[in-house]
């Protein structure tokens, strides 16, 4: 981890030498998820930088998606990339939980609007009829992995803003106060580049590659509950399917 490896006269700054290195070993496997990565103060001190370029190192890492800072308690190896999974039908903090990884959310705004059309359209309402918007940074293990956007009608959860708290699944409080399980959803994935605002939530570079999903998610019996506009980081996530060569249709296998 400390040869000589600075060039302090190639013209390349000390930050980004300093984090190619600290990523040069994550990737090499010598480093695995979960271990703790130099502080600041121990990579100044050994280098023979400010803290001011560790620190700056260290946030670079942090941002392509290799690692992750918690408060108080250092700056660690991330794991493998999120796997978006298809087959099942999972709030974010499920399936966060379901990685071993501890979900957070931050709330940007949660307030009334007027439905638009795509909005209308996925939730069979009316054109401007009111829904609840919720927008959230989505973090895991303190770092923001998504920016999702939640639209749900206001007719069929009066008084959602009183008893939803940022700190609760909103899936788990729509069954608990409103008896409503979400049973299957339709998602659609598209590749895409961030926009300046969510690099900035996100915290990756502008026009970093990201994942645009959009899902709407249902009830059994079919009545749409819950539109979602989300943004997924390109470095941290992937889209995992199962497919099949088998096809079948009124349990006959189709003829090709």
């Amino acid at each position: 981890m400390w040869p000589a490896f600075l060039d302090r006269y190639s013209g390349v700054p000390l930050y980004y030498q300093i984090q190619q290195h600290l990523l040069e070993e994550i990737r090499s496997g010598s480093w695995k998820a979960g271990r703790a990565v130099p502080s600041e103060q121990e990579i100044a001190q050994r280098l023979g930088v400010s803290r001011m370029t560790a620190r700056h190192a260290l946030k670079s890492l942090c941002n392509l998606g290799a690692a992750y800072s918690q408060h108080g308690k250092g700056t660690f190896v991330s794991g493998l990339k999120f796997e978006k999974n298809f087959r099942q039908v999972l709030s974010f903090s499920e399936e966060m939980r379901s990685r071993g990884t501890r979900p957070q959310s931050k709330v940007l705004q949660f307030r009334q609007a007027e439905s638009d059309n795509e909005v209308a359209e996925a939730l069979h309402i009316g054109l401007g009829e009111k829904v609840f918007v919720l927008h959230r940074v989505r973090l895991a293990d303190s770092s923001p992995l998504c920016v999702e956007c939640t639209h749900i009608p206001v007719r069929l959860c009066p008084e959602l803003q009183k008893k939803f708290k940022p700190r609760m699944s909103l899936y788990k409080c729509l069954l608990e106060n409103y008896g409503m399980q979400i049973d299957f959803a339709d998602e659609v994935a598209e590749a895409s580049l961030a926009t300046a605002e969510e690099a900035r939530l996100l915290r990756v570079p502008k026009k970093a590659p990201v994942f645009r999903f959009t899902r709407t998610a249902y009830l059994r019996n079919g009545k749409p509950v819950e539109f979602v506009r989300s943004v997924y980081r390109g470095d941290r996530c992937k889209v995992v399917n199962r497919l099949s060569r088998r096809m079948e249709f009124s349990g006959e296998r189709a003829k090709l």
